[in-house]
């Protein structure tokens, strides 16, 4: 290591802050792969729309479980623990998730993809918790544009991921190797995780600002816990999170229903959300932080309210992913360095816990946001087309169970068929499940029809290639449908957020404007842990 690129303290500050941006990079791609694979999961794991929401919100929760646990001891267990036990859980969190395809098909499959996010998510909520303070320490003065800098690769490591995935979707089978397989994309974020722990975690790492001005533990936790203000920053910080992640990770998915490359739009939105932040600077000196919040407020709700009127077209989409993406593209780092910057007391533990609940929120509304689209969905499905596959699959799907148990132990039979016993088996019980709610209610049921059709595009039974593709045919526009109509729902809390930032801005212009507040460091040769 280059020792004239350190400071007073041993500190390597340039690759220590190089490291960590590249440490949101699995973060990312949590986001940008798994938002791009979430058709394979519906499908091979045999889930509902809710079930898919819920394991992409267990990343949000994992992280708001470190970033929540982690808060109060931060301080003293310092930022370097926190970095390693971001690298372990990246790692373990991974490999979780692809151990989980030897369960596919069954009810375990679900609860180890729960976990392996969890897991994930915890290794993503440790990296938030070091990088955070750790960029606020390394530039004391220039708090909030650092911050942008710093999570301009959250959606650089998202635009990456997109690209990546869609490529690897175009370039399909090389040899036995299937790149569009969704464990192949989650194997991808192995390199990240590598790469980053190599490059920080031999590094020394600075103390947080509190520490470093001598700040007791039990202040800084008595006045974050008590501050009026810095508990309503913390419960401002739920609602525009949720509305940056809940949508983003439903967005993909809802327009490759609508016959859109969805990855692409992601990318799109991503690519602004990095190009915006990089350039934070003029925007934070013209606007301040609370002018700036009060903007992104107003582009997140119309954006929303845009994505769900329309259901195709490219340039109607870009449009509405134009706008959310300059809506989205200042919440997090900007509220971060809000809460840095005005109110720096809190320490770690005021932009910890900020972030940390903010993931809990936002974990929470993607799952909403799941069953709120499946209640819709049988709105837009054709009915009669519906009901006919599903009677079909009752008709002739038993023979199918007759032959595979006739060829039960003879391999080269069980090969032609190609299809096992148990594999159709899950087609008509879900099939009966669905068809049964139908004939006694008069109507479908989105969670019990999702599944029955689901589970038969999983089936990829060559014999009934027909059927199958009707089936795709009846629950893409319903499944796009459902997905917009979360979006019209979520829409109006951004104009709510609009206005309690407008009252900021219009506060701080009525008292000289804003002000950010400095602590007195207490023993300036304290500086490394």
């Amino acid at each position: 290591m280059n020792t004239a690129k350190l400071d007073a303290n041993g500190i390597h500050r340039s690759r220590l802050f190089a490291g960590a941006c590249l440490a949101l990079f699995p973060t990312a791609f949590s986001f940008a792969l798994v938002g791009g694979i979430l058709g394979q999961l519906k499908t091979e794991f045999v889930l509902t729309n809710a079930d898919v929401g819920f394991i992409g919100g267990a990343v949000l929760w994992g992280m708001a479980l470190s970033l929540i646990a982690v808060a109060p001891v931060l301080e003293k267990i310092g930022l370097r623990v926190a970095a390693s036990g971001a690298f372990v859980g990246h790692l373990v969190g991974v490999t979780l998730l692809l151990l989980a395809y030897f369960s596919a098909g069954t009810p375990a499959g679900f609860w180890v993809l729960f976990l392996g996010a969890i897991c994930l998510g915890i290794g993503n909520g440790l990296i938030e918790a070091a990088g955070n303070p750790m960029t606020a320490a390394l530039y004391p003065e220039q708090k909030t544009v650092k911050l942008n800098h710093f999570h301009a690769f959250f959606p650089g490591g998202m635009v990456v991921g997109a690209l990546l995935g869609w490529v690897m979707f175009q370039i399909g089978s090389i040899g036995a190797l299937n790149l569009g397989h969704w464990t192949v994309h989650i194997a991808v974020m192995y390199i990240p995780i590598i790469v980053y722990g190599a490059m920080i975690l031999p590094l020394k790492f600075p103390k947080t600002e509190t520490a470093e001005a001598g700040v007791p533990v039990s202040e800084i936790l008595r006045y974050t816990l008590t501050h009026p203000i810095v508990l309503l920053l913390i419960l401002i910080k739920m609602v525009t999170l949720s509305l940056e992640l809940g949508p983003m990770r439903w967005i993909p998915d809802v327009l490759e229903n609508a016959g859109m490359h969805g990855l692409l739009v992601f990318a799109w939105i991503t690519g602004l959300m990095a190009v915006l932040r990089l350039f934070a600077g003029p925007v934070v000196e013209r606007l301040a932080p609370t002018g700036m919040l009060f903007f992104s407020a107003v582009f997140t709700g119309l954006g929303l309210i845009l994505f769900s009127a329309f259901e195709t077209g490219v340039f109607q989409l870009l449009f509405a992913a134009t706008l959310f993406a300059f809506g989205v593209a200042f919440f997090f780092p900007t509220m971060v360095g809000l809460m840095s910057e005005r109110f720096p007391k809190a320490g770690s533990v005021g932009i910890v816990l900020m972030i940390g609940a903010g993931m809990a929120a936002s974990g929470t509304l993607q799952g909403q946001m799941g069953v709120i689209a499946d209640r819709y969905m049988p709105d837009a499905l054709d009915e009669q087309r519906t009901v006919q596959v599903m009677e079909q699959v009752q008709n002739r799907f038993p023979t199918y169970v007759e032959q595979a148990e006739a060829a039960a132990g003879d391999l080269e039979e069980l090969a032609r068929l190609g299809f096992r016993a148990d594999d159709v088996e899950t087609v008509i019980r879900h099939n009966e499940r669905a068809l049964t709610y139908f004939r006694n209610n008069n109507q479908l049921d989105g969670q019990l029809t999702g599944n029955a059709l689901r589970s038969l595009l999983d089936s990829g039974l060559d014999q009934e290639g027909e059927l199958i593709a009707e089936a795709g045919a009846v629950l893409r526009p319903a499944d796009n449908y459902g997905g917009r109509m979360a979006f019209r729902w979520v829409a109006p809390i951004a104009l709510i957020v609009a206005g309690f930032f407008a009252v900021m801005y219009l506060r701080d212009r009525k008292q000289g404007g804003y002000r950010a507040v400095k602590l007195e460091t207490s023993d300036p040769g304290r500086g490394a842990s």
